[in-house]
């Protein structure tokens, strides 16, 4: 990114892909870019309108079944998001988003859907009960770092291919589906179960995906972030605290 230019967050059709705050997600990042003095707006594409080919950072929320199947078709038709990705371009997919990045997906009766193919990950549906509640996991490196909280909503899993990585190793939820890992991570394509929206509640991650395009960030502390972040990984870990502390053997974890 050229020191003089604006960087340039895309929201791909919130009004279908935009549930439990997932907006918020473009707030985050222009909140972080701004504490760093860097010039960023916000670009908001309904169906109706081609998706931008030259933005930097495009967001995908989360969406109910039938909104997801519509944003599907509006976007393989449009192709605008795929030439951005294809170019280089970095992505956050929350939700329905993860499973429209993903090489295919299952509909609620079941009907498999080809995706976008973005990620090397396949997205069925969970067996049983809808997965609500809080999650927590334990970063593993491929984005941010420490631990990662948001709350989940969602009847998909994921399976994940060779050439994708797990965005967090679970601690506490239902994440992928596979008991050990949540959302997923290919190149600059970052995907998630988790809402709150997550880039507000983490926020190493958010700033992951603004060094993809930026660079090298400067120190930002935000405080009411830290807080949030501390009460969320409180809440979600209940019982599961002495677990954290075996598996981390104690040692110190940087937060945030």
């Amino acid at each position: 990114m050229a020191p003089d230019s604006e960087l340039t967050v895309v929201q791909v059709y919130p009004e279908l892909l935009g549930t439990y705050g997932d907006r918020g997600n473009a707030l985050a990042l222009l909140h972080r870019a701004g504490g760093r003095g860097l010039p960023a707006r916000n670009v908001t594409v309904a169906p109706d309108e081609p998706v931008p080919r030259q933005g930097d950072i495009y967001l995908l929320g989360g969406g109910e079944d039938a909104a997801m199947l519509l944003a599907f078709g509006h976007l393989r038709a449009d192709g605008g998001l795929s030439a951005a990705l294809d170019a280089g371009a970095v992505c956050l997919g929350v939700c329905a988003g993860y499973q429209l990045l993903s090489r295919e997906f299952a509909g609620p009766d079941g009907a498999v859907h080809e995706g976008l193919g973005v990620l090397d990950v396949t997205c069925g549906r969970l067996p049983g009960a809808r997965a609500v509640g809080e999650v927590l996991a334990e970063s593993t490196g491929s984005a941010g770092a420490g631990f990662l909280t948001g709350f989940e909503n969602h009847q998909g899993d994921a399976t994940l291919g060779a050439e994708a990585r797990p965005l967090g190793r679970l601690v506490r939820g239902v994440g992928n589906g596979d008991g050990r890992t949540e959302g997923a991570v290919q190149g600059r394509v970052v995907a998630t179960y988790l809402h709150g929206p997550v880039l507000v509640r983490n926020d190493d991650l958010a700033d992951h995906l603004l060094q993809l395009v930026t660079g090298p960030l400067s120190p930002f502390e935000d405080r009411p972030v830290q807080r949030l972040r501390h009460e969320r990984r409180r809440a979600a870990l209940g019982p599961a605290r002495s677990w954290w502390r075996r598996q981390s053997g104690h040692r110190q974890v940087r937060h945030g």
